[in-house]
């Protein structure tokens, strides 16, 4: 399996069709919208469940959990992987609620990577259980994890997570080192008052073990509904902030990614990457598609409607017919978010509900 890959995000081929009253889907080529985005990286939820109660995205309580008959089995998760691969899909991200609670999440793993050497697989987790499961998933085949860690200082770690669990998540990323994984990344939500003031502190944990850290703006996707735009940190924000201790380098993009990567001008290992989801969205080279624990799929994380796969893997529907359902749905995808429009509508789910 290659280390990286990354699928086009525009395509070649001539679409002019709009996407309010687009006309029939193509029944052939790529995964194609009518902007001519191609999608080509697909996230799977394999649970709704997560041992954190992260405040920006769930209730102290929790959530009402999906039952075990409700969400994907892992046959029906190897019969859609196999479809978007054959669809033209060669990035995958295996996400939650937090994925490594899913007991069969090796096997999930497993079938997946075992499509072609050709795939970028991954998986997003916030680091409790790597400690146990890092070796299992690397001889599975996954060899990226990224971990989701928005405090290094336990007392506000705690606080974030509701959760005294900062050591744990420090273990799960050592763990996943001394396994083989091969970039390490940490994905950091940076929000006004809370955190922004560890931009340096992660930097430098990146650089003395070589992570690849990422600072993402924080988005309206939380279960209670009380983000404020006043709490957003631009991302230039941070980078200025890091850039300040530490001179840093652009990194070359390899196709449509929603980060901007540098690296350490010194020569330092790891990298730092920032994510301006809010304050300037990558809407026009998305090229990302989700599939829901309970198999509803998305083509955008804020989109207001979701597709039913499930419904039709559970009625004998066949490849083509699934093919139908997902063409269909892509080719109705709008240019973007309106997080910064006054008409915006959140979702009605959060994050660990839609997957990440």
């Amino acid at each position: 399996m290659r280390t990286r890959s990354r699928s086009r995000g525009v395509s070649h081929m001539s679409v002019s069709a709009d996407w309010r009253n687009p006309g029939p889907a193509p029944t052939e080529g790529p995964l194609v919208d009518t902007l001519g985005r191609v999608a080509g990286d697909l996230r799977i939820s394999v649970i709704d469940k997560c041992n954190l109660r992260c405040t920006y995205c769930m209730p102290a309580e929790g959530l009402p959990w999906l039952g075990r008959d409700d969400i994907l089995t892992v046959d029906e998760i190897d019969r859609l992987a196999r479809l978007f691969h054959r669809l033209g899909v060669r990035e995958f991200k295996i996400t939650g609620g937090e994925p490594t609670v899913r007991r069969e999440l090796p096997e999930i793993v497993r079938r997946i990577c075992s499509l072609g050497p050709d795939l970028d697989v991954s998986m997003t987790t916030n680091g409790l259980l790597l400690n146990r499961l890092a070796e299992p998933l690397y001889a599975a085949g996954l060899r990226r994890v990224t971990v989701s860690c928005d405090s290094l200082l336990r007392h506000r770690y705690q606080e974030m997570t509701r959760r005294d669990a900062l050591e744990r998540m420090r273990a799960g990323l050592a763990a996943a080192r001394v396994a083989g994984f091969d970039p390490v990344k940490i994905n950091c939500v940076v929000i006004r008052g809370t955190n922004d003031d560890e931009a340096v502190d992660f930097a430098r944990l990146a650089r003395e073990h070589g992570y690849d850290v990422r600072f993402i703006e924080y988005m309206p996707l939380d279960a209670e509904q009380s983000w404020e735009r006043g709490k957003v940190v631009p991302a230039d924000e941070s980078m200025a902030a890091v850039a300040a201790a530490y001179p840093l380098e652009p990194v070359a993009a390899e196709g449509p990614q929603p980060a901007s990567v540098f690296r350490f001008a010194d020569g330092a290992p790891g990298s730092i990457g920032f994510i301006p989801s809010v304050t300037r969205p990558f809407c026009a080279s998305c090229n990302r598609m989700r599939v829901t624990s309970e198999g509803q799929f998305r083509v955008c994380l804020f989109a207001l409607e979701e597709h039913d796969l499930r419904a039709a893997l559970r009625s004998d529907a066949d490849d083509a017919e699934l093919e139908r359902l997902v063409r269909e749905a892509l080719w109705h995808k709008w240019p973007g978010h309106k997080i910064n429009h006054p008409d915006f509508v959140r979702p009605a789910r959060s994050m660990s509900m839609i997957g990440g």
